[in-house]
């Protein structure tokens, strides 16, 4: 005799990923993605940047089993209409990026602008890694941009000895920008992750 008792799915955690299927191009298989770390053309509008970092666990290991996926606004401030996507592919708004072969991610895009007025330009990030239940979001806001970021709601909500832990770092070497943002899972350094 079946019971009516309604019981708990079990869990299952997130990952490890299959590259073939979520991000093929990067592992060198043939196939095209829906998403990459490309997120530009040569000509797209705006200040061109380049987004790297690292994933570490609690005991300050690197994770390479880790898939990230960022979606931003173009430099403008807007975010890219889904129900119509630009043709040309000059800019996606969205990326995704394993950290498997390079052991970090990477993400060459622009630098996005701010929504509306009262709000720091970033970067919204999800990770996603074996051993998590469910994948983690964060914002990425800019080390160049203290003034907006003080003014925007979200990033004063973060406690003042933790908002360090969703600035990227500008570098400029030989007229190439990057923004260096490591993320901590764990520890005393521990990023910031928002619920959704």
């Amino acid at each position: 005799m079946m019971s009516n008792k309604l019981k708990q799915t079990p869990s299952q955690t997130v990952g490890p990923f299959f590259s073939y299927a979520l991000t093929p191009e990067q592992s060198g298989y043939n196939l095209k993605s829906i998403a990459s770390p490309d997120m530009r053309a040569d000509d797209t509008p705006g200040e061109h940047i380049n987004l790297s970092g690292k994933i570490y666990d609690g005991n300050g290991e690197i994770v390479s089993d880790a898939m990230i996926e960022i979606w931003q606004t173009d430099a403008d401030g807007n975010y890219l209409d889904r129900d119509t996507p630009p043709m040309d592919g000059t800019f996606t708004g969205f990326g995704r990026c394993d950290c498997e072969i390079k052991k970090e991610f990477y993400f060459n895009t622009v630098k996005p602008g701010p929504i509306e007025e009262g709000h720091a330009p970033h970067i919204n990030m999800i990770v996603f890694m074996r051993g998590m239940l469910t994948h983690a979001y964060t914002r990425i806001y800019f080390s160049d941009e203290s003034d907006a970021n003080e003014k925007d709601a979200v990033f004063k909500s973060v406690p003042t000895e933790r908002r360090h832990t969703i600035i990227a770092n500008r570098v400029e070497e030989d007229n190439i920008v990057t923004y260096q943002f490591d993320l901590h899972m764990q520890g005393d350094n521990e990023t910031v992750f928002f619920d959704v």
